[in-house]
This record gives structure tokens, C-alpha cells and sequence, in this order.
């Protein structure tokens, strides 16, 4: 028996040049594939535009309108495909001349190169200037005056008032405002049996949400900025796409979901008139 190394340990380095990495828009085609979502459903959780999308995975940047643009949309998209975007946007730059380098600064005090002709004083603005701080001074002292009075008038005013008078009332003390509580069970219980009622709030921060009923009706589609609510209702079920699913909290049929949605993450749930279950 030989001792050395095995032949796993003499097998070549695996290939990890620049040019066997995927580009931009091939990696973020096989993250959206591994996560199974369509183009549609990145889209429609992006609001970027379908025929961006396609050209972006073709590493078609043209259509974005500009470098910025891109980037943006790079970002977008690798969230949405749970996707890192910081070395997406350094391949990007890498291939297309990376961001435009600042505008040097002019250097400073420039003009003092071109030197002016020395000229006599000017005694016109001399004079001008001396009378305006003649005027300025004389108004001065008369405005100072007037304060002095009326200082010296308040002070008398305020001696001859007796002590006990000018004791100021205790202040009310205002009542604390009750604290805002989340939607009650009961609140969202009110609604009809025979029915199923989602209500979706964003106590976090804001999410683009959409929702269908049972025949694919859109209900909703927008966005939902942060402390609003929406309520949804229909006769058997309730399709949600949540864009950002950690900023996000449910309650169905009066009962709150407990799901542990990370930051981020794109959820599609479906809720019926049974217990609520995600679909």
C-alpha cells in the first residue's frame, strides 16, 4: 500500500476564470428558473417591464435607457430572484467601462493668474460707502434706544403687579393618547360566514401586493405603503402575491397568520372559507 496523496487530490483545479462565470443576464435567468418563477411573476413583483426582463436575460441592456437604469434593474430583478445583486453590478461595470469618472474640480482661485490693472482709488465709492455707515450707525442707536424704553416700561409694569397675580395657573397635563392596537379578531370575525375575508396590513414598512378571487379577478394591484390596510372578500377563495412578504401581516377568517415571511421574499398564498392554509 503507497502513501500519498489520493487521485481526488491530484484532480485539476475547477475552471473559475471571468470567462466561465455566467454573465449578468444568463445568472440571473438560472436563479430565476431555480427559484420557479416565470418572466410574468418577475414582472409582475418588479413592475419592470416583460420585454425588459427578456432583454436583460439576453444581456440586452439597451432598452433599460442608460447605465443607471441598468443597475437599477439589476438590483430589482436579483432580489426578486433572491439573488446577491452587489456582484452582478461589478461584472456589469466591468464589462461596459464601469461608472464615469468624476469631473475634476477647477483648481481653486483660478482668476489669480490673470492678474488686473492696478487703478487709483476710487474715492466716488469711498464717499457713498461712509455715508451709508453713517446712516446705518445713527439708526442703530436709535432702534437700541426704543428697546431700551420699552424694556425699562415692562419692568415697571411688571413690579407694580402683585405677586400673588402674577403666580401663572398649573398647567393641564394632557392625557397620554391610548395606544394604537393592531386589528382586533373580532373586528375581522364581523364578516359573513359563508365567506372568506383576507385583510392585509403593512405594520413594517411597504410591499406591492396583488389580489385575485376565485375566478382571477384582480381585487388589487399596487402598492401598499406602510400602517395601510387592505381588505378583501369572496365567496370561496383568495389569491395574494406579496411582493416584500416580510413587511406583510395577514389575518384570515378572524384568525392571524403566523407565518415567519423573511424580508424580501416573494410569497403567492391562497386562502379559502376553511382554516387558513397556504397554497
Amino acid at each position: 500500500m503507497s502513501i500519498g496523496n489520493s487521485p481526488e487530490d491530484e484532480r485539476p483545479f475547477e475552471d473559475v476564470s471571468e470567462e466561465a462565470r455566467p454573465t449578468v443576464g444568463r445568472a440571473l435567468q438560472q436563479a430565476r428558473i431555480a427559484a420557479g418563477l416565470t418572466v410574468d411573476d418577475v414582472s409582475s413583483a418588479t413592475r419592470v417591464r416583460i420585454a425588459i426582463v427578456h432583454a436583460i436575460e439576453a444581456d440586452d441592456f439597451a432598452p433599460c435607457g442608460g447605465d443607471v437604469y441598468a443597475r437599477g434593474h439589476i438590483r430589482t430583478l436579483a432580489r426578486a430572484v433572491r439573488l446577491d445583486p452587489g456582484p452582478l453590478i461589478e461584472r456589469y461595470d466591468a464589462e461596459h467601462g464601469g461608472r464615469p469618472a468624476p469631473t475634476p474640480a477647477a483648481p481653486l482661485f483660478e482668476a489669480e493668474r490673470i492678474r488686473p490693472e492696478r487703478r487709483g482709488p476710487n474715492w466716488t465709492a469711498a464717499m457713498v460707502a461712509a455715508i451709508v455707515a453713517v446712516i446705518g450707525f445713527v439708526g442703530f442707536t436709535a432702534f437700541k434706544g426704543g428697546d431700551s424704553g420699552n424694556d425699562a416700561k415692562s419692568q415697571v409694569a411688571e413690579g407694580a403687579t402683585p405677586s400673588a397675580k402674577s403666580a401663572s395657573p398649573t398647567p393641564k397635563k394632557d392625557k397620554p393618547a391610548p395606544p394604537k392596537s393592531e386589528p382586533s379578531d373580532s373586528a375581522i370575525a364581523a364578516a359573513p360566514q359563508d365567506k372568506v375575508t383576507v385583510q392585509v396590513s403593512a405594520p413594517n414598512g411597504r410591499s406591492w401586493i396583488s389580489a385575485k378571487d376565485h375566478n382571477g379577478r384582480m381585487l388589487f394591484d399596487g402598492l401598499l405603503k406602510k400602517g395601510e390596510s387592505k381588505t378583501f372578500q369572496d365567496s370561496s377563495k383568495i389569491n395574494l402575491i406579496l411582493g416584500d412578504a416580510g413587511a406583510i401581516q395577514l389575518y384570515v377568517n378572524g384568525k392571524k397568520i403566523e407565518d415567519d415571511f423573511q424580508p424580501g421574499a416573494v410569497e403567492r398564498l391562497t386562502y379559502t372559507k376553511g382554516d387558513p392554509e397556504v397554497g
